[in-house]
């Protein structure tokens, strides 16, 4: 990252990391050597930087035992529709043919989270 913006580069890269689930702070079945923790489809990080994200911005949040979202959830389709936005493409337009249905990548949902953007 320091690369990137010692370069001027994040102005116009957007970098994103996510994992593909959360995880939860408690283990599954008993406590061993190598147990591990559940997967979690409600609640997981992901970081932004560059590409017009506001800067050292946090948005939402779990509750305390980071199983429910407590406050500004993000859905999938927000998330994907704020990317585009990010790049330049309005993710409602961003559509492909198929079977004769025009679809796109945030299906029929999806609004740009403007609290992400500088």
């Amino acid at each position: 990252m320091n690369d990137l913006d010692q370069r001027g580069l994040l102005d116009d890269t957007l970098v994103v990391w996510g994992g593909e689930f959360g995880r939860t702070n408690y283990c599954q079945g008993k406590i061993s050597p190598n147990f591990g923790r559940d997967h979690h489809p409600r609640c997981f990080s992901i970081w932004m930087a560059g590409g017009g994200v506001k800067p050292g911005s946090r948005y939402g949040s779990s509750c305390e035992f980071g199983y429910n979202i407590a406050e500004n959830g993000v859905s999938v389709h927000d998330l994907q529709a704020t990317m585009l936005h990010l790049m330049g493409i309005d993710h409602e337009q961003l559509t492909y043919k198929f079977q004769g249905r025009r679809y796109r990548l945030t299906d029929v949902h999806g609004e740009v989270v403007s609290g992400l953007i500088a």
